[in-house]
């Protein structure tokens, strides 16, 4: 649905996004992520035909931004980080201009402003001055004008920025409402709304591509490698006792003690779960969980925009085991069809 080819934005000697490729597939609800000033902004408003590329290409469901400019802003609702509102309009009078912008056939308008008042929640606010109302419905008014017209792919830049939790959750439940029949671009800091709402992600950093994948398998794949997390019925004293006495583990920490219950994080260089069972069970101190420790969305994107050969080291390994995983699919394949 979307395709971006080495996109470059040059402001003098600082590039705000450096040779940036990435795909964008067909029904994803797509989350962009990345610290302040990683170029996300820049790159949805070169996405939308807001800003020139310096160089690269931007496909929109097959139109060239730059050589299709109507063709491809056709497809695309766009809700910038800071809605361009009209605050002398009420909100009927300005999603009925932005419908004209649209070029919305007149005879489909009245249906199509009601839709879009109904899924924002906004049916009650459409005779009130734009100017009179709070932020956050604000905010849900730039919503209604990007999902006018129903195109095919929606782009929210930090769609919830200044609402209340419960109209985060309202909106949550638009942005999937939306996804069934739409491709959603979402941008946020908010990585609990990421993990949400989004079935793909993308991690860039001073405008360069980190990584790109499912946010379980990022979770999954930046875990911490040969990390256990386990809860015994003892004290923390008892289970660092034990733990000397087993071969493979390189270092400890106690996470918590409390009712006789002491929760651990043990670093192994091997596979030592079923030796830990054995010498807990021999010592009559019970394990009650084990598992291996699963890193957050929240470490996963700190850890990827941290240090930058640390970054590069990991987003190398994330790609590498990514390839080795479709070689592996594509073997299967060519020997099944064989």
């Amino acid at each position: 649905m979307i395709e971006i080819k080495n996109l470059v934005k040059r402001y003098g000697d600082h590039n705000a996004v450096d040779h940036l490729s990435f795909t964008v597939e067909d029904g994803q609800v797509f989350g962009f992520l990345g610290p302040n000033g990683a170029g996300k902004s820049t790159t949805m408003n070169i996405m939308t035909g807001y800003l020139a590329a310096t160089s690269g290409e931007v496909l929109i469901d097959g139109h060239n931004i730059l050589e299709e400019p109507e063709a491809a802003k056709q497809c695309i609702g766009y809700l910038p980080e800071l809605p361009p509102l009209y605050p002398d309009m009420t909100v009927g009078e300005y999603l009925r201009f932005a419908a004209e912008l649209k070029r919305i056939p007149k005879g489909d308008q009245a249906e199509q402003l009601q839709k879009a008042l109904s899924l924002t929640h906004l049916e009650e606010m459409e005779p009130r001055l734009i100017r009179n109302l709070s932020k956050g419905y604000r905010q849900r008014v730039g919503l209604a004008q990007a999902i006018l017209g129903f195109p095919k792919i929606i782009i929210l830049d930090e769609p919830t920025v200044g609402l209340d939790p419960k109209q985060v959750v309202e909106i949550r439940e638009l942005i999937r409402h939306l996804a069934k029949d739409h491709t959603v671009i979402l941008s946020s800091h908010i990585l609990s709304e990421i993990r949400a709402v989004c079935d793909h992600v993308l991690i860039i950093r001073k405008g360069t591509f980190v990584v790109s994948d499912t946010p379980e398998a990022l979770e999954e794949k930046l875990s911490a490698a040969g990390e256990l997390e386990m809860e015994i019925r003892g004290t923390a004293q008892q289970a660092e006792a034990l733990l000397e006495t087993v071969a493979g583990i390189t270092g400890h920490t106690v996470l918590e003690e409390s009712s006789g219950l002491a929760r651990l994080s043990v670093k192994t260089d091997r596979d030592i779960r079923e030796t830990l069972f054995y010498a807990f069970a021999d010592a009559k101190c019970p394990i009650l969980e084990l598992k291996p420790r699963m890193a957050t969305l929240e470490e996963v994107f700190l850890d990827l925009t941290d240090d930058d050969d640390l970054i590069a080291a990991k987003a190398a390994a994330l790609l590498t085991g990514r390839q080795d995983e479709t070689q592996e699919e594509e073997g299967s394949c060519d020997e099944s069809h064989l």
